[in-house]
């Protein structure tokens, strides 16, 4: 399999892509729903055209003869009486704006949002996945999250502040995380953006917690509603461009790769430096049925994420899979250190890695790739499919920025392994180490941050200290505090071991 250098990379994102695209035949549903946009399309260009009377009474075809009926009853029971009311405030809402006069990119805005609404619930009573609902107006969503959080002052006031936490858990797993609001903005704003708002919501639950005077929590929440309102104009404001969503796509899987590719490259490369090429096979295998778990995963994900319950247990699994891999890096790491001093290279390879293996070493190799790219493989496909949502007219563009980023990735995976070779072998050996230590720090970062998010872990904030997204540093003591504790851990250990090998290498006394 090693022959194949780039077989595991591209299989892993190709599956990505592949579970991320829309590749099943229309349903019955789906049919229903095209007679529906067909009308709602004619609308449009009646609006376009100057006869706002005409695509008014279209609109009312599209709900009287299309919607009502079997339609709206199969969505009330098998979906449910409130995705049937908000296909109901839409209709009327689209009816406003016609009347209104609004702009076109407006009422084109309102017209896309209503059929995807539509085509959702259509996929849906078809028995197929129900995609993320991205909207497409963010000033919008950002609005009726401001609501959401005026509506969690008032329960405060009330004295309420279980109800007031709960109202902010809705508008951060309902609105924030399911609709795809966070991974956009990571996408075309920053990473530390979007940490700065996670850590905000954050910090409201924490003032409610600590029932703290009610000008303080009207102050936190005011400041999460101005990031929302900000950020939601931000995206707004940006005219979808082919270079724009080429650069979200490309960014998104260099970012989520990166790291699982440097993780397995790193192990590759050291068994085959080391002598071990047959036992490269179970870290190949654990790479490729980490992407088999992670679309299975990433499913899953999709369908508890309807709750406020599911969206936390999202970020709880999310969070824990991190810090079990911080486990299993920190020991591969201290593992492959103490091999960078031996009698002899010769013996080394003949005799202490083969006994070393044999005694489960590469289990844990396999399991550390296969953490490494379960970590990320499931992530990466809800990014994406947030991102398909998104996208109105350039979908093109995303698989192009794809199949670049897949390219780079595996030029990097190649760099690992052939370089590798070039390199004296205890500065490769301890290189490496240190590589996978430094993986484990960012990773215990990133894991207590995503048990924050889950309302597992508190947040202390430091004030005045930024987020460094690409390290996993935050600015919070529970992120902060294990990750020095880490890192004292791993010097120690790291010169312990550095002694332990040079006792071993000196010359014995006869």
């Amino acid at each position: 399999m090693d022959k194949k250098l780039a077989v595991p990379v591209l299989i892993f994102f190709f599956g990505t892509m592949v579970v991320s695209s829309v590749c099943a035949e229309a349903g019955y549903w789906e049919g229903k729903e095209r007679e529906m946009r067909l009308v709602l399309t004619e609308s449009y260009y009646r609006f376009v055209s100057g006869d706002i009377g005409g695509a008014q009474a279209l609109v009312d075809t599209a709900y009287a003869e299309h919607y009502q009926g079997d339609f709206e009853s199969n969505v009330r029971g098998l979906i449910s009486d409130a995705r049937a009311e908000n296909i109901d405030e839409w209709f009327e809402y689209v009816r406003a704006s016609l009347e209104a006069g609004k702009a076109q990119k407006e009422m084109r805005e309102d017209f896309d949002q209503l059929n995807h609404l539509l085509s959702v619930t259509a996929r849906r009573l078809d028995g197929k996945e129900e995609p993320v609902a991205v909207p497409v107006n963010w000033t919008r969503t950002a609005a009726e999250m401001a609501g959401i959080l005026e509506k969690s002052y008032e329960r405060y006031l009330a004295g309420d502040p279980k109800g007031a936490k709960d109202e902010v858990d809705i508008a951060y797993f309902q609105y924030y995380e399911k609709l795809g609001f966070e991974k956009i903005v990571l996408a075309r704003i920053s990473g530390e953006r979007a940490s700065t708002v996670e850590y905000q919501f954050s910090a409201v639950k924490r003032a409610i917690n600590r029932n703290e005077p009610d000008a303080a929590v009207k102050e936190s929440l005011d400041l999460l509603a101005s990031y929302l309102k900000e950020d939601a104009a931000t995206l707004d404001s940006k005219v979808e461009s082919a270079l724009g969503v080429f650069l979200g796509s490309l960014l998104i899987i260099v970012r989520e790769g990166f790291e699982a590719i440097i993780i397995v490259g790193a192990i590759i490369a050291y068994l085959l430096k080391s002598g071990n090429k047959k036992s490269t096979r179970p870290v190949y295998w654990g790479s490729l049925i980490a992407l088999g778990v992670s679309v299975l995963m990433a499913w899953i994900l999709n369908r508890i994420t309807s709750t406020v319950a599911g969206g936390q247990s999202q970020e709880i699994i999310e969070g824990a899979t991190m810090l079990l891999a911080v486990v299993v890096l920190f020991y591969v790491s201290n593992w492959m250190v103490s091999k960078a001093e031996a009698e002899s290279w010769t013996s080394y390879i003949e005799g202490k890695v083969q006994s070393s293996l044999a005694r489960g070493s590469v289990f844990s190799l396999a399991f550390a790739a296969f953490l490494a790219v379960f970590r990320e493989g499931a992530e990466t496909i809800l990014f994406y499919q947030a991102l398909l949502a998104q996208t109105q007219a350039y979908i093109n563009m995303i698989w192009l920025g794809l199949g670049i980023g897949i390219v780079i990735l595996v030029v990097v995976y190649i760099l690992i392994r052939f370089l590798s070779i070039r390199l004296p072998l205890k500065p490769f050996f301890l290189g490496t180490s240190v590589l996978l230590f430094v993986m484990s720090i960012t990773f215990v970062g990133n894991g207590v941050k995503e048990l924050q998010e889950g309302n597992v872990v508190s947040v202390s904030p430091i004030p005045g200290l930024g987020s460094v997204d690409i390290l996993g540093i935050y600015p919070t003591l529970e992120t902060l505090i294990p990750q020095i504790a880490l890192l004292i851990v791993t010097v120690v250990t790291f010169i312990v071991q550095i002694r332990r090998n040079a006792r071993k290498a000196a010359p014995t006394v006869s």
